[in-house]
């Protein structure tokens, strides 16, 4: 059976699923080939079913530590960690299962299967056991493959007792002990999660702090507030090697030089993600790649060879499901011959959902003054804002960075509570190119935490009021 279709996406992650959408709106017929659930990692195995733990955390954390604060007593709390899981999946099926009524309202064709680039314009799609089902040929095709966990020798994923962010989502029970080996997002994020519910969380990192691509002083209040709460933290420091041994894993570390070795009852690899670029034919057709990832235009995504196209997580960092949405909508627009902007990638809002939460965009301080600008700096603590007083959560800040001359945003970085949903304001502000006065001048209901974003722009310039 042959099918022939305007534009065919490979892969149905937030790339894939969005770049159809757009594409079947702007006029094209088109087909998704995906093995899977809808909606790839992020909704299956990531962004979705972990917010959907984290937030279990979360209510656990506030009623076993806080809620005597608030005046109210609770006795006797506990958690059911099976029910835990249990409403992550099913959070998780209820948003996938959305994508494919999208896929029906658009007229998007969504085709189950292992697709292979077999020549530039078709596609050749395999079952499960590798038996040919369909051909497909489109006029032009996207890929959008997505990424996978990295692994590395050192540490042998076996997910069992060496696992991957997949397994840390389906645990039977919560381990007495983790090691989580990066810390990266995705390695605080599960810090937090187990180390709330009980689990003695240990984080080892080979870089100077957790969260490395953050702010220094925003990865600083997240460090304290995780020892605060018992995870210990390794910077500085390599994994060697992890051996499963006797029901435990032993892993050897090594720190200022010395080794040390530590154990566990599970290992979580989360050292980050790279490029799925084997196996599906870009060898065979001479598609360029670099670095385990696919090489594009970044203002039109078209691969080295005419009509191919590549977008989301399979082309690179930043490894962000927002980012992959955006460069199929991009993509497609591109091909329509829509005249529309190219991505701004140095205003791409960055997210971490541990508690306290992160979140940034553009410059940290230190890039800025190493591409030679002169900053003004401007910091707001929560402790200093009525609101965050009234609802319990004081700990961290909201800091922006504006260039000295023109009063120019070019970053801006906030932990604390909410942080995540805060950061859109300064990304509209960026991208509308405000500059501090702009900020300042924009009147912040009261109270709210988003007046401690004018108090920073403020304070930038001498001008806060509260500090």
């Amino acid at each position: 059976m042959s099918k022939k279709y305007d534009i065919a996406i490979l892969g149905g992650g937030p790339g894939g699923y969005v770049a159809a959408i757009r594409a079947s709106q702007l006029g094209y017929s088109t087909c998704v080939i995906e093995k899977d659930n809808l909606g790839g990692i992020c909704l299956n195995w990531g962004c979705i079913p972990t917010k959907a733990l984290l937030k279990s955390a979360e209510v656990y954390d506030l009623i076993n530590n806080k809620s005597k604060d608030f005046g109210i007593n609770v006795e006797n709390v506990s958690f059911d960690f099976a029910k835990i899981i249990k409403r992550s999946r099913t959070v998780s099926k209820k948003v996938t299962k959305g994508i494919e009524y999208l896929f029906k309202k658009n007229k998007v064709e969504r085709i189950k299967g292992y697709g292979k680039l077999t020549a530039v314009n078709e596609i050749t799609v395999f079952d499960e056991n590798q038996n040919k089902t369909e051909k497909i040929t489109a006029d032009k095709i996207i890929i959008a493959t997505g990424a996978t966990t990295k692994s590395i020798s050192a540490i042998p994923v076996d997910r069992k007792k060496i696992i991957t962010s997949s397994e840390a989502m389906t645990l039977e029970s919560n381990p007495g002990e983790m090691i989580i080996v990066g810390g990266g997002a995705i390695g605080v994020e599960f810090a937090y999660f187990y180390s709330v519910l009980g689990t003695k969380v240990t984080i080892i990192e080979m870089l100077e702090n957790i969260l490395p691509i953050e702010d220094q002083e925003v990865s600083k209040v997240v460090e304290s507030s995780f020892k605060k709460r018992g995870i210990e933290i390794l910077t500085d420091t390599t994994v060697e090697k992890a051996e499963v041994k006797n029901k435990k894993v032993e892993v050897t570390i090594k720190q200022n030089n010395k080794e040390k070795k530590l154990s566990a009852d599970i290992v979580l690899n989360a050292i980050g993600v790279t490029g799925n670029i084997t196996g599906f034919g870009l060898e065979e057709l001479g598609i360029e790649t670099y670095k385990n990832h696919i090489k594009v235009n970044k203002e039109t995504y078209e691969t080295n060879v005419k009509n191919i196209y590549a977008i989301g997580d399979v082309i690179g960092p930043p490894w962000l499901a927002h980012v992959a949405s955006e460069e199929g909508i991009k993509c497609v627009e591109k091909i329509k011959g829509i005249k529309t902007p190219p991505l701004d990638y140095d205003s791409i809002p960055g997210c971490t959902y541990c508690l306290p939460q992160v979140a940034s965009i553009g410059l940290t301080e230190a890039k800025a003054l190493e591409k030679g600008y002169k900053i003004k700096v401007g910091k707001f603590p929560f402790s200093a804002s009525g609101k965050s007083a009234a609802i319990g959560e004081r700990e961290g800040f909201v800091k922006i960075i504006f260039d000295e001359k023109y009063g120019e945003l070019l970053g801006a970085h906030i932990v604390g509570s909410e942080a995540t949903e805060l950061i859109a304001e300064l990304g509209l502000a960026k991208t509308m190119e405000a500059d501090f006065k702009s900020i300042v001048n924009t009147i912040h209901a009261h109270p709210t935490l988003s007046e401690s974003i004018m108090e920073a722009a403020a304070n930038a310039y001498g001008e806060s009021i509260h500090i």
